[in-house]
């Protein structure tokens, strides 16, 4: 079992998506975290095990290696989409049940703001984390979070912004979403965004890079 899992780890870190993909070049012809996940899967092996064990840890690496800088966007990119494929094997026993979430998530770029890949990344390794994604896409409406958060109670959410012109935006939704549920845990992220400014509208968190925001998802259900 180890040994299946290992693989399945490795192909997540290089961003090995399946058989037929050319990259990495040196797994050029190998099987991929699609393939090698469906036959883990067929042979005995729980949905949660791959899950714990696999992709978790996995993504987890690949997080702290981004926040180190010794790999950049285009990397990480591969890396979740691997992810993915190897994720659409397990959604089935999440939505059966089988296999639980640790939570769920809402996401989503704030409104007048149609830039994504940021949101893309948190979205992708807080999935990979074992958390059930929400995502809201770009130019969200506070009244599409709050809509969201009404029809999941005890979500987490995120806000991500990359344009100063709309952290306005960002600063009206936190005001409105903690005015209506005061305990849901905020979390905004984006080139402008700091620290300073988490603190000065009243969110929860902030990270400059997606595996702190995973890190926090992590001690809210430790």
């Amino acid at each position: 079992m180890d040994e299946i899992l290992n693989k399945i780890a490795r192909c997540i870190q290089s961003g090995k998506i399946d058989k037929v993909s050319p990259y990495p070049p040196d797994m050029k012809g190998e099987d991929g975290a699609d393939e090698l996940t469906k036959f883990a899967l067929e042979n005995g092996i729980k949905p949660d095990q791959v899950l714990d064990l696999a992709l978790i840890p996995a993504m987890e690496t690949v997080g702290d290696r981004f926040s180190r800088k010794e790999i950049y966007v285009p990397q990480m990119l591969m890396s979740a989409k691997a992810m993915n494929s190897a994720m659409k094997h397990l959604k089935p026993f999440f939505q059966s049940g089988e296999t639980k979430r640790k939570g769920k998530f809402i996401i989503g770029t704030v409104a007048g703001d149609l830039h994504d890949i940021g949101k893309n990344l948190v979205s992708m390794m807080i999935e990979g984390g074992g958390w059930e994604v929400i995502d809201l896409g770009v130019d969200v409406s506070t009244e599409k979070f709050m809509k969201a958060i009404g029809e999941n109670p005890q979500a987490a959410v995120g806000l991500s912004a990359l344009l100063t012109t709309t952290m306005e935006n960002m600063k009206k939704t936190v005001a409105v979403i903690k005015d209506s549920y005061a305990d849901t845990r905020i979390l905004i992220g984006g080139a402008p965004v700091t620290w300073e400014y988490c603190e000065k509208i009243g969110a929860d968190f902030y990270s400059p890079d997606p595996q702190g925001a995973v890190n926090y998802l992590k001690q809210l259900v430790a």
